[in-house]
């Protein structure tokens, strides 16, 4: 066993917190807990939130969700219901976007450590375990982490969200 990882357990309300492009993002493994191997992110989202269109060329993606209902769009553009149970798998370089259809929605994201400090330059400290407050993001904020961080924003959300 790598002596710079160690076995852990969170509760539900444990794991770092962060206020991400319209959700509550908590990180429940991250790149330093894994060894680099891999970041797992729970966020929560209210309807309408929905990211751009965008593509990571280098980082692979995986959502599963585990209440409510988002709309993910890949490569072709056509919509994917994916509801609570569904599982989608994106792989580096698939051009997609998602959005939140239910009331709230609440999914899991694995993603790579790359993805993870994209996140961590994008997003800010939450100011408790609530959904951010009602607003666009920052897209200059989110923008310059986008470009550091290899991920190409290639359109508006889709179906008109912002």
């Amino acid at each position: 066993m790598d002596p710079n990882r160690t076995p852990y357990a969170l509760s539900s309300e444990d794991g770092e917190a962060l206020w991400f492009f319209g959700t509550l993002a908590t990180f429940k493994a991250t790149a330093e807990q894994t060894g680099g191997q891999f970041s797992l992110v729970e966020q929560v989202a209210p309807r309408g939130v929905a990211t751009p269109f965008h593509v990571h060329p280098e980082d692979d993606e995986s959502f599963y969700v585990i209440e409510g209902e988002l709309t993910v769009y890949l490569e072709d553009d056509q919509p994917i219901s994916a509801p609570a149970g569904s599982f989608v798998h994106i792989p580096g370089g698939a051009r997609h976007a998602f959005q939140v259809d239910s009331q709230t929605a609440r999914w899991l994201d694995l993603t790579t450590p790359q993805h993870e400090r994209f996140m961590r330059a994008a997003g800010e400290p939450a100011q408790g375990r609530v959904l951010p407050l009602a607003g666009p993001p920052d897209m200059q904020k989110v923008n310059a982490a986008a470009q550091e961080y290899g991920i190409q924003i290639l359109g508006p959300p889709p179906g008109g969200h912002a």
